[in-house]
């Protein structure tokens, strides 16, 4: 990663609930017994890297219907190789978004959470150990939709729960919210 190592990075990393707590040290053991982590084809999973995206005022965040998956979810991706976890969210969102004001807000991590990626045509049933970071951006700016979505669109906060109520994703919007957002941001040690 730009400053410190994936596994550093964690290291600072404090968990939010319990549920969170869990998926932690899910992701610990992984990185500490695989060395491969990185590779796409590393089975039974492998690292990825999300952005979640606010809008300037904190009170929308940008959402894409997953054309594989068939829900909506934060923008991000496959490591493909990359160590470098922050570099490959950046990559993500901007690929997925076309948007240019992306603004990423700090480079501690926001959120980590492991989840079951389904069975596909040549592709088994697999983890992906998501390691998510906080950014911004103009929510006027014009969207591109990629290949890999079939919409995207900024959500409201409080309406985040009617496209997906996910734990993990209900975990990142109470995180964008009043005090845990401030608590997050201040500028100490990570």
């Amino acid at each position: 990663m730009r400053q410190k190592s994936l596994a550093e990075k964690i290291k600072f990393y404090n968990p939010f609930n319990k549920i969170e707590r869990k998926k932690f040290k899910k992701l610990l053991k992984f990185i500490s017994n695989d060395g491969k982590i990185f590779s796409n084809n590393n089975l039974p999973g492998h690292i990825t890297g999300s952005a979640w995206i606010l809008n300037f005022q904190k009170t929308k965040v940008l959402l894409t219907h997953h054309v594989k998956l068939g829900i909506w979810i934060q923008l991000g991706g496959h490591a493909d190789g990359s160590k470098d976890i922050l570099a490959v969210t950046q990559r993500e969102a901007e690929e997925e978004s076309g948007l240019q004001s992306l603004t990423l807000l700090s480079e501690k991590i926001f959120d980590l959470d492991v989840h079951t990626i389904p069975k596909r045509k040549n592709f088994p049933k697999h983890f992906h150990y998501d390691v998510r970071f906080l950014y911004e951006a103009d929510e006027n700016e014009m969207l591109q939709i990629s290949d890999e979505s079939h919409d995207l669109k900024w959500v409201k906060l409080k309406n985040v729960n009617k496209y997906n109520n996910e734990p993990s994703i209900m975990r990142m919007v109470k995180k964008s919210r009043g005090n845990n957002l401030r608590n997050f941001l201040k500028k100490d040690k990570w």
